[in-house]
């Protein structure tokens, strides 16, 4: 990590219900073996912080034996953020399954990237249904570098205060393969620009999908939060039936479903896209009143 702390990153794109409390039902006896969480609207406050009761949580967990992982869209180049976040404990997900790392032994565990001709076959696929699209791109050349900014096209109004080369359409990919892109429409809200890509967009060539910041993410074929989880999960000797997951956007869907299906326990926070409400079988208070750690506090209450 550099030596100083990197500044949090503001929320954006939350929905409503970020200070509602959800009175938890009695939650049994049931313990997980890890426990997933998103960061940015769930685990992480507007302000972009771990308050002081999530910190206490995710510690008791620890405590516990039982590991925290967590898992982000945040890129390599933001992980002294994630690092700060998770205190620097366990195993991160970053890239929304693209980039793990074993933090305590700064060990890159996968990285996996999309080649440039397969990411320009995308675009112009998505572009014949959605129009005109303005992009950013993750060099994947450069994820190594944890400040490598994003090329991002004149025009895409990244939300982030943070370093980027602003570049000519024709100039935002990059020679190599890409880590992820970004695609922002004019006319179309992020759901209908999801929805047209994945009715173009096979699943053997790329992933789609968003983070409700207004754009798309174009990823590798494969890449999705629950292949990046399954990595952690398989350091850590963990099924999972024996995961305990919280969320809050379509980004989250993928590991959200995989743990349900297989008996673990899925948590929407009260924010989170109605999609995944309709997909987590619980429900736990919004990511500004603490609802990740409302939730580890009652499963833990008896351990």
């Amino acid at each position: 990590m550099t030596g100083s702390a990197p500044k949090p990153l503001k929320a954006y794109g939350a929905l409503p219900g970020a200070d509602e409390v959800v009175e938890l039902p009695d939650l049994g006896r049931w313990r997980p073996k890890l426990v997933a969480t998103d960061l940015d609207g769930t685990l992480l406050d507007s302000a972009g912080e771990v308050s002081p009761r999530t910190r206490a949580a995710l510690e008791a967990c620890w405590d516990a034996g039982i590991p925290v992982v967590g898992v982000t869209g945040r890129g390599p180049r933001l992980l002294d953020s994630v690092r700060v976040a998770l205190d620097g404990r366990g195993i991160a997900v970053l890239s929304q399954g693209g980039f793990v790392v074993d933090l305590e032994r700064d060990e890159v565990l996968r990285t996996v990237a999309l080649p440039r001709e397969q990411a320009v076959a995308v675009i112009r696929r998505i572009e014949a249904v959605a129009g005109d699209l303005v992009l950013a791109v993750e060099d994947a050349a450069e994820q190594g570098e944890i400040h490598s900014p994003l090329r991002v096209q004149h025009g895409f109004n990244w939300p982030y205060p943070e370093p980027a080369h602003l570049l000519p359409r024709d100039e935002v990919l990059p020679p190599g393969a890409v880590l992820k892109v970004f695609l922002r429409s004019a006319a179309l809200g992020q759901d209908e620009l999801l929805a047209r890509a994945r009715r173009v967009v096979d699943p053997v060539d790329a992933e789609v999908t968003h983070a409700g910041l207004g754009f798309i993410e174009v990823l590798p074929p494969g890449i999705t939060k629950a292949t990046g989880l399954a990595v952690a999960l398989e350091r850590y000797g963990v099924g999972l039936g024996d995961v305990l997951v919280f969320g809050d956007m379509p980004n989250d869907l993928p590991m959200i479903t995989a743990v349900a299906q297989a008996g673990g326990r899925a948590v929407a926070v009260a924010n989170a896209h109605p999609a995944v409400r309709a997909a987590a079988p619980e429900r736990t208070s919004g990511h500004d009143a603490d609802g990740v750690a409302r939730y580890l506090e009652a499963i833990l209450a008896d351990v």
